[in-house]
This record gives C-alpha cells, structure tokens and sequence, in this order.
C-alpha cells in the first residue's frame, strides 16, 4: 500500500502529475495502471496558469532557514512545500503544481489569494503614499475606521490599529486594565491570544510551549462540548468563571477574554448559553468583556459576521487581525467611547498601525466581502462541507468529532471513540498523504489531533468535494 503511495508521490514530484489550468492534473501514459489513476481525487478544473518560476529550490530555501531563521520556526510536513504562487483558493509549488488552500484563510487571507481588488488598492495606495499614520491627516486610516465600525453591533465605533492580532489584544488588555483600575483577567485554559507576554499568559497553553505565567491572568474551565467535564452545558461552565471571581480575586477584575470559537484550540466553538452567563458575572465584578475575533471574524461563520453574534452577545473590546488584511499585517481593537477614552490618559500610540498601504487593503477586503456574498458563500458552502464531513465520519472510526460553524471546521481524530484517545501520529499520516493529492489543511488543537479546515472564503462545492474525497482516501490509506 506505502509502496504505491510513494511510486505516486515520485511521480508528482517529477512533474509527472501537474496541476494546472483546465487540465487538473497531467498524466503521462504508463507512469501507473489505469485503475490506480482513476481512483485518485481529481482536482477541480482551474483555468489559470502560474507565472514560470526561477526562484530557488525547496531544498535551498530549507537549507537557509535552518542556518538563518529561528529554530522555532518549523513547517507543517516532513517534506516542506516551496509555495510561490496563490491565486484565489489555490496555491502553486516551485513545479508549477496546484494545491486546494484548506488552511490559509485562517492564517491570513479571507478574500482569496491575490484577489485583484485587494492588490489594486495595495499598488495604488504605495504610489500616492506609504506611511503617515501619526503626524498628518490622510483620509485611508478614517474611511476604513469607519467602514469597520458599521459592521459592529451597540456602542462598538472607536477603532485603534495595530499590525497584528498580539499586539491588538495586548492594548485590549491593558484598556481593560486602565479602564477598570484592577489588573485581573480571566481567560480559558484552551484559548490563544498572541506571542507576546501579555497574551501568552493569556493563552494557557503549557503543553505547546506558549504559556509565560502572567500575574494576574486566571483560566476558567474549557467549555468544548466535545471534550469538556459539562458537555455543552454552557451555564455549568459559565459558574466555573464566578468561583474564579470569588475566591480567586478580590471580587474584581478587570476583564474577561475568549474566542468565540477557539482557532488554534482545535476550532472548538464554545458550549451554547456560555458567554450570556460570563458576560453577565463579569459585568457584576467591574470588568469589560473581549471578543477576540482574529480568527473567527470577517464573515468566516457564515451565519454571522462575529463569532461572537452567534451567542447573542455584544463585547466592550472586539480584537481582529488575519484575514482583516487578506495577508497584509494588519490588525485592530475597536471599543466604546467611553473605554476608549481610557487611553487619552496615557501616551499611546503605534508607528505602523493603520498605516495607509494597509488600511486601503482592509477596506478593499470589507468591500469584496460584501460585493462578492462571501458571507453568505461561507455558510452555504461552510454547511454542505460539515455535512459531508459528518458523512465521513460516519464511515471513519478514526473520526471522533466534526464540529465548527461556516468555513471555520474542525475534524478531530481519535485512536478510540469511547476513550477519545487522540490519533495525533495518525493525523500526521493523513495530513502527509493529503498534501500527496493536493490539498494542504491545518492541524492544532490541545493534542495536536485535530484538522482545521478554514479556507479561503471563495471555495466552493467542487473544492469541498474534493478535499473530503481526498480526506476519504487518505484515511482508507492507513
């Protein structure tokens, strides 16, 4: 069975098997028996060829990382892939080979890849002016600020730029800190908030090396309905939160900070009825609520824009970065006036955020989202996915769970359904072997065993077909 595998992957590497325009993939007659191509996923019809790459090779650029870049820095194969070309939903190798983006809409790009809208504001706006964020007027920074403030609910209007989604929930949290007088922040044991020491200490996240104890900063119960004590009991988590205030504090705090749904937690989507009841003890102790959206925010839910409208509440902070830029740095903390006002008290101010390179590329990202119905897109295609996933699990023991909302899924992998054993070497196998058949996904979660599939939010049927199909061989592989 390997051996067949690795026959397939020599051929793909030799440019055998190819990628490009209408064709999907180029065969050579003879390289394997007619019925071991045929059973292969094929790849959606594309009709768009890269530019001719000259660049260096994989294994030069590997070798340079290794002697030049941080060691911390690792890729997600064995055999890393040498992208050099993204168009839409897809992404291009140094061969020329395509591949189905199931992960980078959640690393940075919501629109799709290269979007030409989202690049003609980028050219256009380099040409007049680069930078001039803090000393004079320039309209870019406010005309986004006030696109971006319309599509938040209540009092949500004050906006503050940063370059990213670290940097915006640190100033969350020290807005939260200066606005409130007290220094406690309750956070979730299996949230991730940023690289910075404030959001480390935020993140709890030991076992990935993230966690950096922060005084001050408590970690309430995980409510995952998949793995959690209650199940999807929200209000039984929800009384975790208030111990934490009781005896954990003096009885106030400062604020409380959680995804709606967790990214690199393993898409967890919190236990319904959860965040009504936080807000509410939080609000009691003098504290402000966060909603950090840099993964879950900018229509990716599909039935909401904010991860968190989906729990019928409204934040005093809403952090947001990713895919707020379409890959720019790009990141923002929008508030109420009255929190905002907070920051007149001290000097503070942010050389690069807002700039009007970036700021021109986020409102060209709002106006795709809302010309082209990606939101929309996202639930439909978003739920035809999850059902077809739910199928696979069906047919999969491999498969404990298939949860998520839009295009922000998760599919976690477990030895042993009754014991949740997590299958974390197995998902290394069928991550490797879907990267084999085109299609590159994520992977997180506390255990390492869960896919994240947040893709571009234009992917459509055809590519949810597709990398289910080649989901469904890969498993049946191993």
């Amino acid at each position: 069975m390997m051996k067949g595998v690795a026959v397939r992957r020599a051929l793909w590497e030799s440019k055998l098997f190819r990628g490009s325009g209408r064709r999907g993939y180029s065969r050579s007659a003879g390289a394997c028996s007619a019925a071991d191509v045929n059973e292969l996923p094929k790849i959606p019809p594309f009709d768009y060829t890269p530019p001719p790459y000259s660049g260096p090779t994989a294994a030069e650029i590997l070798a340079k990382r290794k002697e030049f870049l941080s060691p911390s820095m690792f890729p997600f194969y064995t055999k890393p892939v040498n992208i050099v070309h993204g168009k839409m939903q897809y992404l291009f190798d140094e061969k020329g080979r395509r591949y189905l983006d199931g992960f980078g809409g959640i690393a940075t790009v919501c629109c799709g890849h290269c979007h030409p809208d989202v690049v003609k504001a980028i050219i256009d706006q380099t040409n007049n002016l680069q930078h001039s964020t803090i000393l004079y007027l320039n309209h870019a920074i406010a005309d986004f600020a006030e696109a971006l403030a319309s599509k938040l609910p209540g009092d949500l209007k004050v906006v503050f730029f940063t370059n990213s989604g670290t940097e915006a929930n640190e100033l969350a949290m020290m807005m939260a800190r200066l606005y409130t007088g007290s220094h406690d922040i309750v956070s979730l044991r299996n949230a991730y908030h940023g690289n910075a020491a404030g959001t480390m200490g935020a993140t709890a996240q030991s076992n990935w090396k993230f966690n950096v104890v922060q005084s001050g900063v408590h970690h309430a119960l995980n409510p995952d309905p998949y793995r959690g004590m209650f199940g999807s009991d929200g209000e039984k988590y929800a009384r975790d939160v208030e111990d934490l205030i009781k005896f954990g504090t003096s009885g106030r705090v400062a604020g409380f900070m959680s995804e709606a749904i967790q990214g690199v937690g393993g898409i967890v989507e919190l236990a319904p009825n959860y965040l009504p009841s936080v807000y509410d003890s939080i609000r009691e102790a003098g504290g402000v609520c966060i909603a950090d959206e840099v993964q879950s925010g900018f229509a990716r839910t599909g039935s909401h824009f904010w991860g968190f409208e989906a729990q019928g509440v409204v934040p005093d902070i809403v952090t947001m970065a990713k895919g707020i830029g379409n890959g720019i740095p790009l990141g923002a903390v929008v508030t109420t006036p009255k929190v905002a006002e907070v920051l007149t008290q001290r000097s503070y101010f942010n050389t690069f955020g807002g700039n009007p390179v970036c700021t021109a590329a986020g409102l060209a990202v709002l106006r795709v989202i809302q010309r082209e119905n990606l939101q929309e897109n996202a639930r439909v295609v978003g739920s035809y996915l999850k059902a077809r996933l739910n199928a696979l699990k069906d047919k999969h023991q491999i498969i404990g769970d298939v949860r998520g909302r839009g295009l922000m899924l998760g599919i976690e992998l477990v030895t042993d359904r009754a014991l949740k054993t997590p299958a974390n070497k197995e998902i290394v196998r069928v991550m490797e072997l879907m990267r084999d058949m085109g299609v590159l996904v994520g992977k997180g979660g506390f255990y390492g065993n869960v896919f994240r599939v947040t893709p571009p939010l234009c992917f459509n049927k055809e590519d949810a077909d597709f990398m289910v199909d080649v989901m469904d061989y890969a498993m049946a592989k191993i």
